[in-house]
């Protein structure tokens, strides 16, 4: 699979399963990382999407949070 390939598969993707992919993707470039830190990071991303995809949470915009910093 080539890049344009993976990207247009990426796009098909909702918006908290691109975050879990541009996470990892950001997280293999790293070189070093705390023993764990990993493993922690794909617990909490599979939480997360797992409340979401439940309806036990509820996802919120980037303007949104914008709106609320300012208050």
């Amino acid at each position: 699979m080539n890049i344009n390939q993976v990207l247009e598969n990426a796009k098909r993707l909702n918006v908290n399963e691109r975050a879990l992919v541009a996470h990892c993707l950001i997280s293999s470039l790293e070189t070093s990382q705390d023993e764990g830190v990993e493993q922690a990071w794909v617990e909490l991303a599979e939480k997360r999407y797992q409340e979401l995809a439940s309806g036990k949470a509820e996802s919120v915009s980037w303007d949104d949070i914008k709106k609320e910093v300012k208050g």
